[in-house]
């Protein structure tokens, strides 16, 4: 795989990053790192050798779910500095954030 100036502009528009100039060019060199690396991974003979699925052979001990009260509801509400009614009451949020 050649790494070329425009996958890396493509990768950092994907990433939502920008490269310029010394940078750009040490993200090519990383980049043409790994990938020489992922060549070096793929010339060991794998043979006889079961794909990796799981870490360890250990199962998950789930528990039952059930369904508990474990504190009432006014108990919850009489250390809240304001509240109204059944709920908390907080001060309103404004204005538009930008993801």
């Amino acid at each position: 795989m050649e790494i070329t100036e425009s996958l890396i502009d493509h990768l950092s528009k994907l990433a939502r990053l920008s490269f310029e100039g010394e940078e750009k060019e040490k993200i090519k060199n990383d980049l043409n790192r790994i990938v020489g690396f992922m060549d070096t991974l793929n010339e060991l003979d794998t043979d006889g050798y079961e794909p990796l699925i799981y870490m360890n052979q250990e199962v998950n001990r789930l528990r039952e779910d059930e369904i508990t009260t474990t504190l009432e509801k006014d108990e919850i509400l009489k250390n809240a500095p304001k509240k109204d009614s059944d709920y908390f009451r907080i001060p309103k949020v404004r204005g538009k954030h930008s993801a």
